[in-house]
């Protein structure tokens, strides 16, 4: 590695995500996109590493199991398309020329919303995430939505998901419809619990309770998406709840945006035990490149991401690592640790493809049709009414009907008390 490479490798500022400010120089962010990947393999040194490294990535297109984009979007133009040039993007994180420059084939795209639209606006705000994904990936020639993961060359293959189950509002149907909309992998929870799964974030208070467990309609959600051929994603899931959905899941699970927590003693990084439990399900934990997840104190640097790595193939095996960004890319610092090419390449694309794989084998088997439950909202206890004000959406910004009747009664009693005076 040149001595300018090997400053941006360790550059702080380019650990980032979706969710924050872009890497001041794209082209430096480039360099850092290959660096964990060359030190991790120990193929070559200097700028022969450097052309050996796009080589491989050029013949293993990267498959990224996690990108924010769409609330950017929301963010940013309120997801008018017409504002915005995905080709430049410079005031997020990702766009198609940065995709391209990280060899990112494959593009796991998360429809996510806030938690404080948990019981009220969540299924609609949702929608609409999956809406701009969705217009995105067919307005753009150099997007595809579909199934194009296994192509190497060509348009970048989008894969939808959703961030979070509280996105179907305790309902089979609004998974299913999901489903038709084209996503193909949600996560159980995000930052807040649901009434039937429990997230690794103690931010909301949402549905406290001393099992940690998915409850029988959780059991219930992880069926039916092993029905419909989605993959079941733990990342923000507790433990607990993990541990449950690995073993009531008849097909593979992943982490698509995870980290080893022996390394970051961090809630949202998975432990050597579940870790065990994951790759006895032939699961995969995509690692993620957030700082707080990487280094848990101070910034973190290509090195430690590549511990990571390290330590989850001592501990179940390269064939169960992915990646999964919350930030641009794969970087060089992957093969000075003596990986195997084979190995990497399962990293980059191939060990996701197997798993999407046997996720649409189970989905393929005959399922019996009583198997179908719950099929209207499920009824299911109410969070009171602290927990409700706490957990208000921004985008919530009518009144509550509650208050609606207070302001109507005290419209209607006014002229009678301003007669007493």
């Amino acid at each position: 590695m040149n001595r300018g490479a090997a400053a941006a490798a360790e550059d702080p500022k380019c650990l980032y995500t979706a969710m924050s400010p872009p890497c001041p120089c794209v082209p430096r962010c480039v360099l850092v996109r290959l660096a964990i990947l060359s030190s991790l393999c120990g193929l070559l040194a200097g700028d022969s590493e450097r052309d050996r490294v796009h080589e491989l990535m050029s013949r293993h297109p990267v498959i990224d199991g996690h990108n924010d984009l769409a609330i950017q979007l929301r963010v940013h133009s309120n997801n008018l398309l017409s504002r915005v040039d995905l080709h430049n993007l410079p005031s997020v994180a990702t766009d198609i020329t940065r995709l391209r420059a990280g060899h990112v084939q494959t593009q796991v795209f998360a429809a996510y919303v806030l938690c404080g639209a948990q019981d009220k606006d969540a299924v609609r705000l949702t929608l609409e995430q999956v809406d701009v994904l969705r217009r995105v990936c067919t307005e753009y020639k150099d997007l595809e939505l579909g199934c194009g993961a296994r192509r190497r060359r060509g348009p970048i293959a989008c894969v939808l998901s959703v961030e979070g189950g509280h996105s179907i509002d305790s309902s089979l149907p609004a998974l299913r419809m999901f489903y038709q909309l084209g996503v193909r992998s949600m996560a159980l929870t995000h930052n807040c619990n649901t009434p039937w799964a429990a997230s690794s974030s103690s931010l909301y208070d949402y549905y406290p309770r001393e099992n940690n467990s998915l409850t029988s309609f959780g059991r219930a959600v992880v069926t039916e998406m092993n029905r419909l051929g989605m993959i079941v994603d733990l990342s923000h899931s507790s433990w607990d709840t993990a541990r449950t959905a690995i073993h009531v899941s008849k097909a593979p699970v992943i982490f698509s945006h995870s980290s080893a927590h022996a390394v970051c003693n961090h809630n949202r990084n998975v432990p050597d035990w579940l870790l065990h439990e994951l790759k006895k399900k032939g699961g995969l934990i995509m690692v993620n490149l957030f700082s707080d997840f990487v280094a848990c104190k101070g910034e973190a640097t290509v090195s430690a991401v590549a511990d990571h790595f390290d330590h989850i193939r001592k501990t179940i095996g390269a064939e169960s690592i992915g990646i999964g960004g919350d930030y641009d890319g794969v970087h060089r610092n992957c093969c000075r640790r003596k990986w195997s090419e084979q190995e990497v390449a399962g990293v980059l694309r191939h060990n996701f493809l197997r798993v999407f794989d046997e996720v649409e084998r189970v989905m393929k088997r005959r399922w019996l049709q009583e198997e179908v439950k719950n099929p209207c909202r499920l009824v299911l206890h109410q969070p009171t009414q602290a927990h409700r004000v706490k957990g208000r959406s921004s985008s919530a910004g009518s009144l509550r009907p509650p208050h609606l009747l207070w302001t109507l009664l005290l419209l209607l009693l006014l002229p009678g008390l301003l007669a007493l005076y």
